[in-house]
């Protein structure tokens, strides 16, 4: 059996000069060449040749350091030095070619594994589909963008005068209670904001800057102090729309709600007009539409009465045509305020709002 020269000290082995030192250094390199010829197998085999050569502890270039250089005769050390040093160089930049080469075999490997037949039909990827609300939104905007209605959209943050005042509600009403709408933090001395309580205000700014004929529809978010349930929610969406001309009758106003209606809810639709009370229309009705779950007869969903409640709508009051310097007498309009989330969950039998809100992609799957 051969023993390994590394295991011996260079007197043990009777090296006594400088040629016996470079000879058996050009042994061990020509033993390592041997070694490498082959590339290893993966990166396991790769760091196993290492180790091998290089280790600290057991490593052939360790071994030599320990047992040749640190114990060689003074007269013999520089060689030693030097020939260790280029032992090294080369099994060093011997490894790193053979890492490279290894690395790109297992990339090569692994573009033959997943080589892409083309052969095959491709692969339909999911890319998702609008949100259910806006889904209506859409639908709502389309029905009116047909009668001619134009798509404005204003800030979510408002002030007092135009979310409440400029709408006929006084500064002393109900609804602007902060039981009921979202006041912010200003400075002392500040004008009042608020979130929006509805999308009404673009009624305002609109009829500020433009003179008759408007036809308008408002989308967005608003905001009130409610509590969150199958019904309720902070923040919801809704859709205002507000028609002002010098002709406009109660007449033009129930024919547009009766097409909406329709439109909406399918051609079999019937509508009713009941009497109610909005500060900033006058008269004032609730609009609603025939059960379409039942066709009239009475069911659960209209509580048996064979109607659904829809929405708000009426005549524009004439006070709110001051506050825009609109002449009372020579124009008339009316306005209408959808609730987007409760005609979607009407219209597709979603009996809990938060639905709309939580984000589940279960629920989401089912309106592509």
């Amino acid at each position: 059996m051969t023993t390994d020269p590394t295991t011996q000290t260079l007197d043990q082995r009777g090296v006594t000069d400088d040629s016996q030192v470079e000879a058996l250094f050009q042994e061990v390199r020509q033993q390592f060449d041997k070694q490498t010829i082959n590339l290893p197998d993966d990166e396991i085999g790769w760091r196993m040749k290492r180790d091998a050569w290089l280790g600290r502890k057991a490593g052939v270039v360790t071994r030599i350091t320990e047992n040749w250089l640190k114990t060689a005769a003074p007269r013999l050390r520089p060689t030693v030095g030097r020939c260790l040093n280029d032992l090294r160089s080369h099994v060093e930049e011997r490894l790193e070619q053979l890492h490279a080469a290894v690395v790109a075999a297992a990339g090569s490997a692994a573009l033959a594994r997943e080589r892409v037949d083309l052969s095959l039909p491709g692969v339909t990827r999911p890319i998702g589909s609008r949100h259910l609300v806006q889904q209506t939104f859409e639908e709502i905007e389309r029905i009116f963008l047909s009668l001619g209605f134009t798509v404005v959209e204003g800030p979510e943050i408002e002030t007092p005068y135009y979310n409440f005042e400029a709408l006929n509600i006084p500064e002393h009403h109900p609804a602007r209670d902060t039981m009921d709408t979202f006041y912010l933090d200003v400075p002392p001395g500040s004008q009042p904001h608020l979130l929006r309580t509805h999308t009404s205000p673009m009624q305002v700014h609109t009829m500020e800057k433009q003179r008759p004929p408007v036809r308008i529809i408002v989308p967005g978010k608003v905001y009130r102090r409610d509590n969150p349930d199958a019904t309720h929610s902070y923040m919801f969406h809704q859709v205002e729309g507000l028609a002002v001309d010098t002709d406009i009758t109660f007449c033009e106003f129930k024919g547009t709600v009766e097409y909406f209606v329709r439109e909406f809810l399918g051609s079999a639709a019937k509508t009713r007009l009941r009497p109610s009370y909005f500060p900033f229309t006058e008269p004032s009705v609730e609009v609603d539409a025939s059960c379409f779950a039942c066709m009239g007869r009475g069911c659960r969903l209209c509580k048996f009465s064979g109607w659904i409640e829809l929405f708000g709508a009426g005549m524009v009051d004439p006070a709110v045509y001051g506050f825009v310097h609109y002449d009372a007498t020579r124009v008339s309009g009316y306005a209408f305020g959808l609730g987007v989330d409760r005609l979607s969950q009407l219209k597709y039998g979603i009996d809990n709002l938060q639905l709309f809100f939580e984000n589940d992609v279960r629920f989401l799957r089912q309106f592509p």
